[in-house]
């Protein structure tokens, strides 16, 4: 679990949902060649943007909602053997029911 990681301002930590092991035509595929998904789970939020009266904006997405985001979206890091993403919120496109 990322309980240690606490974004700040407007940033949003994501688990990325897993690879998909083979192709629609049943193909397994090597890693190497694994297109890195661009959606995945929200696990942390920050406090919000920073308003110019000193607020915070609300978050559009919420802890556990799975998002589409763009393709380089995001830093990626390593937490207790586990890969995330902290992005902007900006960088997430949408919310998949």
């Amino acid at each position: 679990m990322a309980a240690k990681i606490k974004p700040l301002g407007d940033k949003v930590l994501i688990k990325r949902v897993e690879a998909e092991e083979k192709t629609a035509g049943g193909i397994l595929l090597p890693d190497s060649a694994k297109e890195k998904p661009k959606e995945g789970n929200v696990v942390v939020l920050g406090d919000g943007k920073l308003l110019e009266d000193g607020s915070r904006a609300p978050f559009q997405v919420k802890v556990g909602d799975k998002v589409l985001f763009t393709s380089y979206a995001g830093n990626e890091l390593t937490a207790k053997g586990e890969e995330y993403l902290l992005m902007s919120e900006d960088d997430i496109l949408a919310v998949i029911d």
